[in-house]
């Protein structure tokens, strides 16, 4: 994984990583994750921060903890991730992508084939 510059703490984006491992089916419900030290060697970064970001997963509900044997996803795990990535684009990412748009003279409707030629390249590859 490589670690932007934007600003975003490492632990959160760690937090995204996840998310997006979830969305994408590669962690699934009531599937062990990689332990703490597993994903911070994995990750190259402190297991702290890797403590820090599954704490804040787990006060999301998204991932929960057996005491000794290790981080799970919950049945509605797969659900908390989206609803969660949903509310941080929203926030985060749609302002600076509209401000571009407005920038350049986009209308919403002008992304449409873009979009779909990207969504048919991206499940094709799959």
């Amino acid at each position: 994984m490589q670690f932007n510059n934007n600003g975003q703490a490492i632990y959160l984006q760690i937090v995204d990583f996840i998310c997006e491992k979830i969305l994408l089916g590669e962690y699934r419900t009531d599937e062990k994750i990689p332990s703490v030290r597993e994903m911070a060697v994995q990750l190259e970064v402190n297991p702290n921060t890797v403590a820090r970001a599954y704490e804040h997963l787990r006060q999301q509900q998204i991932i929960f903890d057996k005491r000794g044997i290790g981080y799970f996803i919950p049945e509605e795990g797969k659900a908390l991730a989206r609803q969660y990535r949903k509310a941080e684009f929203t926030q985060k990412e749609l302002p600076a992508l509209f401000r571009v748009m407005h920038m350049l003279g986009l209308e919403p409707g002008d992304l449409d084939e873009a979009f779909h030629q990207f969504k048919h390249q991206q499940f094709s590859q799959s």
